[in-house]
């Protein structure tokens, strides 16, 4: 059995991959989460904590206010701390274990840690990603099957709002992350513009391509289209089960801790960050905004 700490207790995802690695909702088999890390967090107030404090012990994990406590003895590393501003910290302290992690979306909360992440993963040779599981869903698989090299992408998602720090980085990670799977890498610019039904962008490519993100304020669901010529393809994603949505996810998380399978590049990544950061900087500024690169 790979036994793995959860550092974090401020997301509902500590709960429910422990859930869906070893509890009625099992859907994996070689993982186990053997502790987890609680702490203070704007993003989930303590009695909130208590609560899902008790649905992972009821799933015999241990849980500590301890980071040592926490890491003792396991073999890898679930890195899920809603806030963003946290992840860089708690990622320099698990590189020095040597471990495989998995940071949890968004990368960082700035373009500059998020920078300071990947270096320390490559001065440490440490085995790592992050990504939102928007990435795994069934229909943007299958978009990005019909529509392999597209020209042209739209994709959209909810812009929740975040109780600290930046929310355009917080939770449009997701509608940004889906227009990199469908697009792939080579972001050159974005013109980001916020209004009463939120942001909305457009992100130029360098080789011509073109891709607009809608984070809406009012509109709760994920979809997308992606073009090339005359052909197209449009879909939504289905939350109806909130274990299906996960199942792609927790089985790369599987794969990457039991098999040493790394689904999503940390350069890939870097660029969601910098795409993030950048329309970001766009609502601030008024104009387009170059993104950044390693």
């Amino acid at each position: 059995m790979f036994k793995l700490a959860c550092i974090g207790l401020d997301t509902s995802h500590s709960v429910k991959f422990t859930d869906l690695m070893q509890g009625s909702d099992k859907r994996v088999d070689g993982l186990k989460v053997v502790s987890c890390q609680r702490f203070p967090s704007a993003f989930q107030s303590e009695p909130n904590q208590n609560k899902r404090q008790q649905a992972m012990e009821e799933m015999n994990v241990r849980v500590t206010r301890s980071f040592d406590e926490a890491v003792d003895g396991v073999d890898g590393i679930l890195i899920e701390i809603n806030d963003p501003a946290l992840h860089l910290e708690y990622f320099a302290k698990s590189v020095e274990l040597g471990l495989p992690v998995f940071l949890d979306k968004p990368m960082a909360d700035t373009v500059e840690n998020a920078r300071k992440i990947y270096q320390l993963a490559q001065d440490k040779k440490i085995k790592c990603w992050s990504a939102s599981s928007l990435r795994f869903t069934p229909e943007i698989r299958n978009c990005c099957t019909k529509i392999p090299q597209p020209l042209i992408a739209n994709t959209f998602g909810p812009l929740g709002k975040a109780p600290a720090g930046d929310s355009l980085v917080w939770y449009g990670v997701h509608a940004f992350e889906m227009l990199l799977t469908i697009m792939g890498t080579g972001a050159r610019s974005v013109l980001a513009q916020n209004g009463e039904q939120g942001v909305a962008a457009i992100v130029n490519f360098a080789d011509g391509r073109r891709g607009t993100v809608d984070c809406n304020s009012n509109c709760s669901s994920y979809g997308g289209r992606a073009q090339r010529g005359t052909d197209a393809d449009s879909f939504i994603v289905n939350f109806a089960n909130a274990g299906d949505i996960y199942q792609n996810l927790i089985t790369a998380l599987a794969d990457f801790f039991l098999k040493g399978v790394v689904p999503v590049s940390l350069k890939t990544t870097f660029e969601i960050q910098a795409l993030l950061n950048a329309a970001a900087q766009s609502v601030a500024s008024g104009k387009e905004e170059p993104v950044a690169h390693l």
